[in-house]
């Protein structure tokens, strides 16, 4: 696809049908171009708006692993203790005996899980590339794991103490594998401050960035800004393609739907609502180590690079590439280490989120771009609009 606007990519993509509206911003120093296109809902619905609301899905994930570096900066625990002293449900974790094993063949956990596992997807709950192997059901099942839905889950303990009677996938630190170890972390931010996660991120993170918007459901004053959410209609192309024929999209969730009161389980997943300019500022702190726009400290600079760094061994990277395409990752987010396509910039960090978000920063060249959508993915292959976004942001 050649474009030579921002503005010219986002009309593509809606003009071919993937997608009602989007918002995006990129960003390089002191230049920064921001589109919103299209419309919030179907047609005939508001048109987009710079600060109109998303549900900004597994973009919540580097978001609360900073807020896992500020306890640790702060003393109270560190990337090397087991989790059991704040989850107990996990002091003695059973392992299947093989990947291929039932859920009921298990040996004990060598060593305990700690919160370095946690950060780099390595305490062996979560996704594998293989996802009809015995042990990935309950995630599904018993933990309710998938698209956010803030409504049906079960409260913390209670999760938690399901999540106990799950095997392990891998011993500790054995493997790489997606998604829950994010929720798990959440629960674990909450216990170790000491109060709910919408409260500790709010005061660690969101009101020192000024991300007013940002948060685990929506306040009625601020539902006329919300967008719906959908996914892709009967013959149409939910994953790497353009979506262009079959069916109408189905709605999801609407603006007055499981965002609009406190959820019964406040996901570290990809439970927030949030806006291109919050993400943004969330991205300027990951380029200036730490800082905000004031000059204030958010997060030391030694746990952004922690943050930002690759983690895993080349055989994990090659085990995690439904995901992550064979590129590191990080604390909450993936890292390229190497150049396989044209978007690819060695040091990116970010991620993507299941309801059609994408939030990366760029260190080399200072560089922050956010795409929020309304359409979910199909599946963990990036759509064509964020591909041809990525390849935009790392031309800016």
């Amino acid at each position: 696809m050649t474009t030579t606007t921002l503005h010219e990519l986002l009309d593509t993509h809606i003009a071919a049908g993937s997608m009602p509206g989007a918002v995006a911003l990129v960003a390089r120093g002191e230049r920064v171009e921001v589109v919103s296109a299209g419309t919030a809902g179907l047609a005939g619905s508001a048109p987009m708006r710079r600060d109109s609301l998303f549900r900004i899905a597994s973009i919540t994930k580097p978001i609360v692993a900073a807020a896992a570096m500020t306890l640790v900066e702060d003393g109270l625990i560190a990337p090397a203790d087991p989790v059991a002293a704040w989850l107990p449900e996990l002091a003695s974790p059973l392992v299947v005996r093989t990947p291929t094993s039932p859920v009921d063949d298990v040996v004990s956990a060598v060593r305990p899980i700690t919160l370095l596992d946690l950060l780099t997807f390595r305490a062996g709950y979560g996704f594998p590339s293989d996802f009809s192997l015995p042990a990935v059901a309950p995630l599904f099942e018993k933990l309710k794991q998938g698209p956010p839905q803030p409504q049906t889950g079960l409260a913390p303990d209670a999760w938690m103490a399901e999540l106990s009677r799950i095997p392990l996938l891998h011993q500790p630190g054995d493997g790489w594998l997606y998604n829950t170890c994010s929720d798990i972390l959440g629960v674990l931010v909450a216990r170790v401050a000491d109060r709910p996660l919408p409260a500790y991120l709010a005061e660690r993170i969101f009101e020192p960035l000024g991300m007013k918007d940002t948060g685990f459901w929506v306040e009625p004053a601020a539902l006329d800004r919300f967008t719906s959410s959908y996914r892709a209609g009967a013959g149409r192309d939910g994953g790497g393609g353009e979506g262009g024929g079959g069916g109408e999209p189905e709605l999801v969730d609407a603006p007055d739907g499981q965002w609009s009161s406190p959820p019964a389980f406040p996901s570290g997943a990809g439970g927030l609502v949030s806006t291109v300019d919050d993400w943004y500022a969330f991205g300027r702190m990951l380029l200036t180590e730490g800082l905000n726009d004031t000059g204030d400290r958010v997060l030391a600079g030694e746990s952004v690079r922690q943050m930002i760094t690759d983690h895993l061994t080349p055989e994990q990277r090659a085990a995690s590439g439904l995901f992550t395409e064979g590129q590191g990752w990080g604390f909450g987010g993936a890292v390229d280490v190497e150049i396989t396509a044209p978007w690819n910039v060695l040091g990116r960090y970010g991620w993507v989120g299941g309801t059609g978000t994408t939030a990366h920063v760029i260190p080399a060249t200072g560089t922050v771009a956010v795409l929020l959508t309304q359409m979910e993915m199909g599946g963990p292959a990036a759509p064509e609009v964020m591909r041809d976004f990525w390849t935009y942001a790392a031309g800016f």
